[in-house]
């Protein structure tokens, strides 16, 4: 199942980068990308397990960018 999740303060390419990398490492994952120009995220992941992924991605983003916020 394919999602798109909209980002608030995200405030640099770099961070951006260093998301995706880590929402890509989360268990269940298929695919993720994460645009900085966008503000976005697209997440690819079983239905089945979205809602602890989404859990872990919210957390492994603080840990990146304390300031920014996930519209789930």
């Amino acid at each position: 199942m394919k999602k798109v999740y909209k980002v608030e303060d995200l405030d640099c390419a770099n961070c951006a980068a260093k998301m995706e990398s880590a929402i890509q490492k989360i268990n269940g994952v298929q695919s993720a990308s994460v645009s900085f120009v966008a503000q976005k995220i697209v997440l690819e992941a079983e239905e089945s397990a979205l809602s602890g992924i989404e859990k872990q991605m919210v957390k492994v983003c603080r840990k990146i960018e304390p300031d920014c916020r996930i519209k789930l």
